[in-house]
């Protein structure tokens, strides 16, 4: 699901409260979550809003990955070295950095990471079964 007010949504702060407020009883008590995907603009360095939340699902153990959209509008340089900058500041309070996807919906660049990380996690619940 995307998660309406979050990020670069213009809504008023009290929207924006209540958004928060159904965000993380959503992602709480959901009991079938298996993963969440932290869409990040590649073309941006790491933004608070974005630390702050990748941070609450690390303390509220909801497992995540992280999928740098519109890789196709910034160089490989540009990319990599927005990607390092996350990878650092994880890294301070992270022992393991969660699964990362570098993606492009024009060009389709992802798409099939995407794919087989989802086929594994439904292979893994399926043992479990």
């Amino acid at each position: 699901m995307d998660l309406p007010g979050y990020g670069y949504a213009k809504t008023r702060s009290k929207q924006r409260t209540e958004f928060q407020i159904i965000i993380t009883d959503y992602i709480r008590n959901r009991k079938n979550l298996t993963c969440l995907f932290v869409l990040l603009d590649s073309r941006l360095e790491p933004q608070q809003i974005d630390l702050h939340f990748i941070s609450w699902l690390g303390t509220s153990g909801v497992p995540f990955a992280l999928i740098f959209t519109k890789t196709d509008k910034i160089s490989a340089s540009q990319f990599r070295k927005n990607k390092e900058i996350y990878e650092s500041v994880l890294s301070k309070t992270w022992e393991e950095l969660p699964p990362v996807f570098k993606t492009s919906a024009p060009k389709n660049l992802g798409r099939e990471e995407i794919l087989d990380f989802i086929d594994g996690i439904n292979h893994d619940l399926k043992d479990k079964l």
